[in-house]
């Protein structure tokens, strides 16, 4: 009887003991669930979430992607359909910017979407709904892709913000979109002679780096329309027409390629020239005929005014042709400014031989002595250079009778009979140095015929100019 108690109280006590030590785990239980509970409310927002410690669904979907294009089973390294016929590669391209436009350095700078379409049966993947999967550049690195690079390109890199700038989308039965925003620097040989009413042609050259024609064929997807452009404004320059062609470029080591090219022809606005070079330029051979209405005494004046728009000349020519490259042939901006500095400059020269005439002009009437001996030269001179008039006694020349050549050399006397005698009268023409003889005695028709002869040889020149150039 005594056992029986004693099992009886022993079992008793272990079921208390197990009841205490069960409802303390089951406290502890719940208290880490309200502990976990909270810390997920302040973490998420409100929202309790009991998967925090399972894998994240990113890398598994990118294992079990790889797994279901059997990735790991396929030896990637060689194209498809290695040994056959050449695989086709399809190119379609969207033009995103220009974005600069470098005379100097002869080179342009585009961002663009480059997509690829070609087949690989080792990618195909069974699939009810006959959806595709896209990607991004952590499974372009594991299959083969076309290795097109840019002909003649100085600088590329695709974009990496916020993550690479690659997209992969692969279809059922293998087809394949791989797409790209890369920005390119290519060159672009330009000619300058008709600078700056030129009209460039410039192409961005896309080629296959290690397939030859044989293993690897460009072509655009869809002919003419595979190159499409948004609206794009450049600052200098009227994108006149954008279209895509192809051919084949041969090197001696290597064979025959297939190469595409994406052409735009680029026509320069003239208005910030005009406004930068040619009105400036105008106005100074404009200003240089100033002089020829100063009088021919007043040296500063004219020398001054022609010093003036020389210097402004050379500056405007200097200010153009630091933003040019170094070209070996003429341009036509220089035909126009070095013509302009040589009226400039004429201007100039030709004061200068009307100062030396009338100075000429004045010794000699001192030696006839048609000045007084009184007269001081030099200090006629001191001022401005040349004799003064209201200094100088001068005798008039005498009023010549109205002839009909109007010649004051071959002037009939008074005496003689105006009426011309029978038969034919022949007219004594100049000589030339007769002509040089009368100017140089008469030094202010210099400046008459100047007022007259200068405005028409520009005017002619602009004709000229702007008739073939624009």
């Amino acid at each position: 009887m005594k056992a029986d108690v004693l099992a009886c109280l022993a079992l008793t006590a272990a079921s208390f003991v197990a009841t205490a030590t069960g409802g303390r785990s089951s406290n502890r239980r719940r208290h880490k669930e309200v502990f976990l509970g909270e810390n997920s409310k302040f973490k998420f927002g409100g929202r309790i979430d009991y998967k925090l410690k399972r894998q994240d669904s990113t890398k598994t979907l990118l294992i079990k992607s790889e797994q279901l294009l059997r990735i790991e089973e396929q030896d990637f390294a060689i194209r498809p359909g290695f040994g056959g016929s050449a695989i086709p590669v399809g190119i379609d391209v969207q033009v995103e910017s220009i974005d600069s436009i470098s005379e100097v350095n002869m080179d342009f700078t585009m961002t663009l979407y480059l997509r690829h379409y070609w087949k690989d049966e080792r990618l195909s993947f069974p699939s009810h709904t006959n959806q595709s999967r896209t990607f991004d550049s952590r499974l372009v690195k594991k299959i083969w892709v076309p290795d097109v690079f840019f002909v003649h390109s100085k600088r590329s890199f695709i974009h990496d913000t916020t993550m690479e700038n690659i997209m992969l989308r692969v279809y059922p039965d293998g087809n394949i979109l791989y797409s790209v925003r890369v920005t390119v620097t290519a060159l672009c040989s330009m000619d300058f002679s008709s600078f700056p009413l030129d009209t460039q042609n410039c192409s961005l050259e896309l080629e296959s780096y290690a397939y030859n024609e044989n293993d690897l064929m460009l072509y655009w997807k869809n002919g003419n329309d595979s190159l499409r452009t948004d609206e794009i404004v450049l600052s200098q320059f009227f994108i006149e027409h954008f279209h895509a062609s192809s051919g084949l470029a041969f090197y001696s080591s290597t064979g025959w390629y297939n190469r595409l090219f994406i052409n735009f022809i680029l026509r320069r606005h003239i208005f910030f020239f005009m406004l930068q070079t040619y009105f400036p330029t105008m106005l100074m051979v404009v200003l240089s005929w100033v002089s020829f209405w100063i009088d021919r005494r007043a040296v500063p004046a004219r020398v001054s005014l022609g010093i003036t728009t020389v210097l402004t000349m050379s500056t405007i020519i200097t200010g153009v042709s630091s933003s040019m490259p170094q070209v070996s042939y003429v341009k036509a901006v220089d035909i126009y400014l070095w013509t302009s500095f040589l009226f400039v400059f004429l201007s100039v020269i030709e004061y200068a031989a009307v100062n030396y005439c009338t100075t000429l002009e004045e010794m000699r009437k001192m030696r006839r002595g048609k000045i007084p001996s009184t007269f001081n030269a030099s200090q006629a001179m001191a001022f401005d250079g040349c004799f003064h008039d209201n200094d100088i006694e001068l005798t008039t020349f005498p009023r010549m009778a109205p002839t009909l050549t109007s010649d004051p050399l071959t002037a009939p006397s008074p005496n003689s009979d105006p009426r011309p005698p029978e038969g034919t009268r022949l007219r004594r023409q100049r000589s030339v140095r007769e002509n040089v003889e009368l100017l140089v005695n008469n030094s202010y028709m210099i400046d008459s015929y100047s007022r007259l002869a200068f405005p028409l040889s520009y005017l002619l020149f602009n004709t000229v100019y702007w008739s073939l150039y624009c």
